[in-house]
């Protein structure tokens, strides 16, 4: 992970403890019951990993209309219009219920990586942006999939 800016880097991985809160909780029985016992069913499991699975990926939809900010010519309109997929795949597809929706975030996510590609690619993303975000998706995925799995 060299190169990459040290703000990003720190954000972009405390941006993962709460998937990986969520995916502890889900898989360890005595984690579980401790967890609702001291910070709610809310923070717990596969419903965390739902609610913030589905923040995260919108919030990521916003950093690349940020990035679709900087185009310009034929290339600014496509790029707005992909930089929202991820916040419309996680309106339309999460809420069917708990493990169909993490099937669908993980979906969202991997889709996510293909934009950011994208993004990268045609210059509107930073040139460390890769490093960062494909080592987080792949933790990200591991973890909204894990529960499935167990």
């Amino acid at each position: 992970m060299t190169g990459i800016p040290r703000a990003p880097l720190l954000l972009g991985l405390a941006g993962l403890v709460p998937l990986l809160w969520g995916t502890l909780s889900a898989t360890v029985p005595g984690l579980f019951d401790i967890g609702i016992q001291t910070v709610g069913p809310r923070f717990m499991g596969i419903y965390l990993l739902n609610f913030y699975g589905t923040v995260l990926l919108v919030f990521m939809s916003g950093i690349l209309w940020g990035f679709a900010s900087r185009a310009d010519g034929p290339v600014a309109g496509p790029a707005y219009g992909l930089s929202a997929l991820p916040a419309i795949w996680a309106f339309l597809m999460v809420g069917g219920g708990p493990e169909s929706s993490l099937v669908a975030l993980i979906g969202g996510y991997l889709g996510l990586l293909l934009l950011d590609g994208f993004f990268w690619k045609i210059g509107l993303a930073p040139a460390w942006w890769l490093r960062l975000r494909l080592p987080l998706v792949a933790v990200a995925v591991g973890c909204l999939a894990l529960p499935l799995l167990l």
